[in-house]
């Protein structure tokens, strides 16, 4: 089955620059004055303090004091009934480009806390930060690689990566975590049974010993859990914090004594599981007034999104928040995390959504504000950042409102600020307005020519041409350095008869992202967007040999990052429909590109399609 594993791994050839992706800033290594904040409300990363004037010079805090003076060179910012925060943390996000990090920097998020990416972007990442070179984006640590159990979570993710079977690997493990940077240790406690579908999971003795691995040599040891029974399991067994909260099973006093004892934290992405429960989290933030000037359609299109809701998922949408308010009575620490870019979310922008989840759940705003703040610094180890004080670093979020009364003040975003370097959210927003021009322009362009009746291809006449478009071309992962082959071409006998039909041969490679197929384009050229808003469903008649097979849509407004459905293709000829809404809330206005073929497991594979139109 194509998973995102083939659109995380698209994710990295993406060129969504074209679609506001660029953070133009000044170079912190020029010439510049002090900052200087008059009268501003601040929040410290514990509790609101006010007025005070605040001083930035050299990238860190100077000083705060309701009577500083400021020095003659000093940029002046006024603080009338305005906030300065620290910069926000995301606690779990899951990063593939710089560009997904220059993008958070937009919405204020400062710094965020990967839970699994590949290891060689991660150290790519660091060194630019130990170089001082991360200025245009959000500062950037990461677990690197997970632990699972072959075909077990984090193995669809397009990353090839060591897995364990038993206990006596977990040091040797851990040790070569180390050797390639991983700032803390995550390890997968997912058997799939809550969310309606079932995982191969690390033993209990396995999970217990990667922990103790992970104390022995000085790293944080965290869990991702989706069930009650792992995440009390993952604590008793020394974890130091849950990546998630769990969606099944109320807590009970005896679990809250415990996680309290532990003195474990929780990030419970509620974010993200709101879409897991089938709620597009994000799609309220879309016409925020304060983020919409900056949201473009690519970030739009994520927001929107959620996951399908499996009828055996065992998912109950009160046992998170309850779980949060009976944590935090017993002191324990809640961080803010949303798992961005999973479907529903997007890097930076979802901290917003993140917080007033919080707050919904029975956390103060200035809780959930710690959430995002102080707390994650402390039990992340991040000694330089998350609180307003002097010699740390001057990440800062400067916002309209009081935030500590109105968590939603977060969203009116005067500015932000990295290592004192204040982010040009100017341009941001032009190009962002920008690609809105071309998405609305996009919309109003007529049909391609020749699409009226729908029909693509029926293959009745030798040859392989398409009724309108640029056609059908091969697609492979070889874009990606990946070893699958595809082939292509017409052959007598049809679906019910008729005269042929399109035969698409190849064989899937090992490595992963693996894919092969064809991709029909229904612009004029390959890629171009191609209003087909007229149009209501995707359909063809397909056989083959057994295997489930994908269709991805790629749309402008998603850039490079396919919506994708499976279908299997079986001995005899079956109708394939898909209503192109399905496709992550496609409006049909945009579409450059339609893939039809394999992504599952390597080996061979043999897939017949006729009759291919749009309805």
């Amino acid at each position: 089955m194509l998973t995102r594993a083939l659109i995380s791994g698209l994710a990295l050839l993406s060129v969504r620059c074209a679609q506001a992706q660029s953070t133009p800033v000044r170079d912190p290594k020029s010439e510049h004055s002090p900052t200087y904040f008059r009268a501003v409300r601040v929040f410290d990363g514990r509790s609101a303090r006010e007025p005070l004037n605040v001083l930035v010079r050299d990238g860190r805090i100077d000083a705060l004091a309701a009577d500083l003076q400021p020095p003659a060179d000093a940029e002046i910012v006024d603080g009338a009934d305005r906030t300065l925060l620290p910069g926000l943390i995301d606690c779990h996000t899951h990063t593939f480009a710089a560009e997904m990090l220059q993008q958070a920097l937009i919405f204020g998020v400062t710094s965020e806390l990967d839970m699994f990416s590949p290891h060689e972007f991660a150290a790519e990442m660091r060194r630019a930060q130990v170089e001082g070179t991360a200025y245009h984006r959000a500062d950037f640590f990461s677990a690197g690689t997970l632990a699972t159990v072959p075909g077990g979570h984090g193995t669809q993710f397009g990353v090839v990566i060591p897995t364990l079977t038993e206990p006596s690997q977990a040091d040797e493990w851990v040790q070569a975590r180390i050797r390639e940077g991983s700032d803390y240790i995550k390890i997968v406690h997912e058997t799939g049974v809550t969310l309606g579908i079932k995982l191969p999971s690390l033993s209990r003795e396995t999970i217990e010993a990667v922990i103790a691995a992970a104390h022995k040599h000085k790293k944080l040891a965290v869990v991702h859990i989706s069930s009650r029974e792992t995440a009390q399991h993952a604590i008793a067994s020394g974890a130091d914090g849950l990546v998630h909260t769990w969606l099944d099973e109320p807590i009970d006093d005896a679990f809250v004594k415990l996680f309290a004892e532990k003195k474990a934290f929780l990030i419970p992405t509620l974010t993200v599981l709101e879409g897991a429960m089938g709620v597009p989290s994000g799609k309220s933030l879309i016409d925020d007034a304060g983020l919409s000037g900056c949201i473009s359609p690519t970030i739009a299109a994520e927001l929107s999104g959620s996951f399908p809701r499996r009828p055996s998922a065992r998912t109950k949408a009160d046992v998170p928040p309850d779980t949060l308010r009976k944590l935090k009575a017993a002191g324990v620490a809640i961080l803010a995390g949303t798992d961005a870019p999973n479907p529903g979310t997007s890097h930076g922008v979802s901290m917003h959504r993140e917080m007033e989840l919080l707050v919904e759940a029975g956390l103060t705003p200035a809780e959930a504000l710690a959430a995002a703040t102080a707390l994650p610094a402390e039990k992340f180890g991040l000694t330089d950042r998350g609180r307003i004080a002097p010699k740390l670093r001057a990440d800062l979020l400067l916002v309209e409102g009081d935030p500590t009364a109105d968590i939603k003040a977060t969203r009116r975003i005067v500015g932000v600020w990295k290592n004192g370097q204040r982010v040009d959210r100017d341009s941001w927003q032009r190009t962002v307005a920008k690609a809105r021009k071309e998405a609305t322009e996009a919309a109003s362009l007529p049909p391609p020519p020749g699409s009226e009746s729908g029909l693509v291809s029926d293959f009745e006449a030798d040859g392989l041409e398409a009724r309108f478009g640029a056609g059908w071309m091969e697609s492979t992962d070889k874009m990606r350095g990946g070893t699958s082959t595809v082939r292509f071409e017409r052959v007598a006998g049809g679906a019910s008869g008729s005269k042929g039909c399109l035969h698409v041969m190849g064989a899937l490679g090992e490595p992963q992202p693996r894919w092969a197929g064809v991709m029909f384009y229904p612009g004029t050229v390959p890629m171009a967007p191609a209003n087909l808003s007229g149009k209501k469903a995707f359909a063809f008649k397909a056989k083959g040999d057994g295997r489930r097979y994908s269709i991805m849509l790629f749309t402008k407004a998603r850039g490079f990052r396919p919506s994708m459905k499976p279908f299997v293709a079986g001995e005899e000829w079956s109708e394939q429909r898909f209503s192109i809404r399905d496709f992550d809330d496609c409006t049909g206005a945009d579409i450059m590109g339609v893939f039809v073929g394999a992504g599952d497991k390597p080996g061979e594979f043999k897939l017949y399609v006729d009759d291919v139109r749009f309805e």
